[in-house]
């Protein structure tokens, strides 16, 4: 599998949520809120043959905590199962990927709280996926 790809694809998974700015990466200067992949675990030759988990990639949301109330209500939206700003839903709606991987499942959702990026607080929270795909 192909990270910069894998990276892409979560990035685009998540764009489908209106009004977020998604990256396949985590720029220097963000316009929250803004999703993006910022780690992953790699495991090689796993389960039979030469399989590949991304096990996990780690994907975080950071939101303005101009309002601490109003900046924790939008993120409680996007830490739902379901619906129409869940992070899980978007991912999860396309398992492949659009072809990139075999496989995905989002397994849990951590870090809800405070992250400082480029020296600004934000609110936000993280986001555990497990990717598995053929080794090159």
């Amino acid at each position: 599998m192909d990270v910069t790809a894998v990276f892409q694809g979560l990035a685009e998974a998540v764009d489908t949520i209106p009004g977020l700015n998604c990256h396949p990466f985590l720029p220097d200067s963000i316009s929250p809120p803004t999703f993006a992949p910022v780690d992953l675990e790699i495991a090689y030759n796993t389960t039979f043959g030469n399989r590949v988990e991304f096990n996990p990639v780690r994907c975080r949301l950071l939101l303005s905590r101009a309002d601490d109330k109003s900046g924790q209500r939008k993120l409680q939206q996007y830490l739902a199962a379901s619906g129409p700003k869940s992070v899980k839903a978007a991912i999860e709606a396309d398992r492949t990927l659009g072809g990139t991987c075999d496989s995905l499942h989002v397994m849990t959702v951590t870090g809800y709280g405070w992250y400082e990026h480029a020296g600004t607080q934000y609110l936000g929270a993280q986001w555990d996926v497990r990717v598995i795909g053929k080794g090159d």
